[in-house]
């Protein structure tokens, strides 16, 4: 079955990680041996490879690159124009990938169903096929001005997250709190000019707020989990998810494991202790899909190496491909194909085809 992963940092991977993901996910792994920069290292999930082999035809990819202001709580880059060279040269290795052939941009509905024939055509395994990305921005830092968002359109960047984690240029992120105020609304407007999709994943509740009042073009939420499930501010409260369903919003599960079960401690909790399965993901799938009162409003937008590992990732994902078993365990909790279908690919692609009407 076609798999769309809605959040995948391909570009941080490469270009932050030093990871090559045209390599086998065991190169990859063997690379990082000794290495203790960072907690995920040889704990890798993604490469090319194995997103073929879990048949993850097309994803959401990101560009992402936080300011620091003096006294952010966060690290990132001490100006917005360092911010932006960032996220081009993010952009440069997507180009880069594209003309290897791993990659294809898919910008608009005439791209994406000719991404889609290709691949009804091939194998899902086909190590020729093109996987087809869209390019999201994951907090809107990097933006200098708004004709960089009308740049960044041009070379086709399809959502945007306004903020990432902490206090953000032009809304409050996961941790924070505060609205989007005059810049957020400004580039609210550009973005719905635009027919910019708004993902609302990392906005704070009063920044959540803000911007659905002020926006009223496509919306979604493209990794993100149910804080009735995780009390926590990085999850939607089921008011906030009963909101985005009303807006014909889809939401992505998303899989790291501090998301998914309460109580977790960074650097101590392990996925096999806390019994943290693709079951615990189901959990949070069918959360919102009683809320909304049918399938038609999920997603996968997996988050897998965004920033943790096999440490802190469902203990029966290896790699991004077991994503392919997520349809015969939903399929095992009484969903009917048809519903599997729509969580696995169908939603996002009935969402996309709407924006790009």
């Amino acid at each position: 079955m076609l798999i769309v992963d809605a959040h995948l940092d391909l570009a941080m991977n490469a270009l932050e990680w030093n990871r090559d993901l045209t390599r086998s996910i065991e190169e990859i792994r063997s690379r990082e041996h000794g290495m203790t920069d960072r907690p995920d290292r040889t704990r890798g999930t993604v490469s090319f490879g194995e997103m073929r082999s879990g048949g993850v035809g097309l994803c959401v990819a990101t560009q992402i690159a936080r300011y620091a202001t003096p006294g952010h709580p966060l690290p990132g880059w001490h100006s917005p124009e360092q911010a932006w060279a960032h996220t081009q040269g993010q952009l440069a290795w997507y180009r880069t990938m594209e003309e290897r052939g791993e990659l294809v941009q898919i910008r608009d509905r005439e791209s994406l169903d000719r991404h889609l024939d290709g691949l009804s055509r091939s194998s899902t395994e086909d190590r020729e096929q093109p996987i087809g990305y869209i390019l999201s921005l994951e907090g809107a830092d990097s933006l200098v001005t708004l004709r960089h968002l009308e740049r960044s359109f041009e070379m086709g960047l399809r959502a945007v997250d306004p903020a990432h984690y902490g206090p953000g240029v032009y809304a409050q992120g996961t941790n924070a709190s505060g609205g989007i105020g005059s810049r957020g609304r400004e580039l609210l407007r550009e973005m719905e000019r635009l027919g910019i999709i708004l993902d609302v994943t990392h906005l704070c509740d009063d920044s959540f707020r803000e911007a659905l009042d002020h926006f009223h073009g496509p919306v979604w939420a493209s990794h993100s989990n149910c804080r009735s499930l995780v009390p926590h501010n990085r999850q939607f409260s089921d008011d906030q998810l009963r909101e985005l369903i009303a807006r014909d919003a889809v939401i992505g599960a998303v899989f790291d494991a501090w998301m998914l079960v309460p109580g977790w401690e960074r650097g101590r909790s392990t996925p096999e202790a806390l019994g943290v399965t693709l079951q615990t993901v189901a959990d949070h799938i069918d959360h919102v899909c009683g809320l909304a009162g049918n399938a038609g409003h999920c997603m996968i937008g997996s988050d897998l190496d965004g920033a943790f590992g096999q440490e802190q990732c469902p203990s029966d994902v290896e790699t991004i491909a077991d994503l392919a078993n997520l349809p015969a365990l939903l399929l095992s909790r009484g969903w009917s194909e048809g519903d599997v279908q729509l969580i696995a690919h169908g939603n996002i692609l009935r969402f996309l085809r709407g924006v790009w009407k």
